[in-house]
């Protein structure tokens, strides 16, 4: 998007309304990750996240709110696993998502609705499990925790992880972007003049330039990498038979059917990190279990989690797991083969239906495979670079640029989609 356009953005009045609200629910989340729970002791908290990789990395996605130990402190996270619970029961009962497809936008209502609920009772397992375990151990974070105060700092936790879903809702529905994917995205920015601050500190400490200058050209290449990937796609060349109605003729073009090599975008590592939370907050939280064999399980499962290598690993492949896992609920061969046939359309050298739907299959799971492999690469990336170069606790991860390129490229498509329908107005 060149300056022109950018000055075009704030003279159409409609676009220009949308950013200023998009931006001023921003900043309201903003506020609302420095609200903090009673009973905190800033200190002890420091410390804990010091020393805890998997919660430091929780903390990067809440944009400070856990550290802090805000009323979002656990920011969209109990949102987006209720999400992942209610698309695999689409997967696993296939009269669920047959009602959902049936039902149409009606369908797509109830099924957020359900979503919604689900996240309750998930953000009150989360935040209890966790204001638990900060209220533990020789230096608690979380002081004076009477029962009653337990109460009210869960439901507050609650109310403020169900208010950044409304504010995410109502930025998809009358901002710009995608409503979720922003919160995050503002969590991570907002965090970016600390982490400029820390490597700094880093690099004036006792870390080679020569490595420094080589984690540099690795988070450039990085950054390249993502707007490839991102905007990287397999056009299939489609064919329309000529039909005529009446006088007149219709069809006879040849075009193309874009299938994007990262069809699933940010989503499958959100998701995958999700998943790897979980277990380490369970055992962190049942470390001090009076069962003794319950407190050794537990002890194992977060000595396991701290462990890099086994850590990277399964991260690696969740991410490609759930790659191929979204893919196939967003991408339906079936439904694309059908609808072409329906419109007279046909991939040169291939059969109309089930042919062509089988064709599709094999295609995008080609493809997904650089995309997932890419994705998860992205996601262990902070491990490989802490192993060959020994910098530690470097604070911009590939993750989080990966998420904020990703958003940055969706919202631009979507202001320039909006500049292009109203050139079409005008036309």
């Amino acid at each position: 998007m060149n300056f022109s356009k950018i000055t075009q953005v704030f003279k159409v009045k409609e676009l220009r309304r949308k950013l200023f609200y998009t931006f001023f629910l921003l900043i309201i989340f903003r506020i609302a990750a420095h609200i903090p729970v009673p009973g905190v002791d800033v200190e002890n908290l420091k410390e804990f996240f010091a020393g805890n990789q998997i919660f430091g990395l929780l903390d990067i996605f809440t944009g400070g709110g856990l550290s802090k130990l805000s009323v979002v402190m656990m920011g969209v996270g109990p949102y987006i696993t209720a999400s992942i619970i209610m698309q695999l029961l689409m997967m696993i009962f296939p009269k669920l998502e047959e009602w959902y497809r049936e039902e149409g936008e009606e369908g797509k209502r109830k099924f957020n609705q359900i979503t919604r609920y689900l996240t309750i009772p998930l953000a009150a397992l989360q935040s209890y499990a966790m204001i638990n375990m900060l209220s533990r151990g020789d230096r608690p974070a979380i002081t004076n925790l009477t029962p009653f105060n337990l109460a009210t700092t869960v439901i507050s936790v609650i109310a403020g992880t169900m208010f950044l879903v409304w504010i995410g809702e109502l930025i998809t529905e009358y901002g710009i972007g995608n409503g979720v994917s922003l919160i995050i995205f503002g969590g991570i920015i907002a965090g970016l003049p600390m982490s400029i601050q820390q490597n700094v500190l880093l690099i004036t400490g006792a870390v080679d330039l020569i490595k420094f200058l080589a984690y540099i050209g690795v988070l450039v290449l990085m950054v390249i990498g993502v707007v490839i990937i991102t905007q990287g796609q397999r056009n299939i060349p489609v064919s329309y038979a000529r039909r005529i109605r009446g006088n007149k003729m219709y069809g006879g073009v040849s075009t193309h059917l874009p299938l994007r090599v990262n069809t699933a975008g940010v989503i499958p590592i959100i998701f995958a990190m999700s998943v790897m939370l979980f277990p380490g907050v369970v055992a962190n939280f049942l470390v001090n279990a009076s069962n003794e064999i319950i407190a050794k399980a537990a002890n194992y499962v977060a000595g396991l989690f701290k462990d890099q290598a086994f850590y990277a690993s399964l991260y690696f492949m969740l991410v490609v797991a759930f790659t191929y896992f979204y893919t196939a609920i967003i991408f339906e061969p079936k439904s694309i083969a059908e609808n072409l046939q329906k419109q007279g359309g046909f991939i040169p050298g291939k059969r109309p239906g089930s042919q062509t739907a089988e064709y599709l299959s094999r295609v995008i799971n080609r493809i997904t495979l650089a995309g997932a492999l890419f994705l998860g690469g992205i996601a262990i990336m902070p491990f490989a670079l802490e192993y060959f170069t020994g910098i530690k606790n470097m604070t911009l991860e590939g993750t989080a640029l990966l998420i904020v390129v990703s958003v940055i490229i969706e919202t631009v498509k979507q202001v320039q989609a909006q500049l292009v329908m109203r050139d079409y107005e005008g036309f």
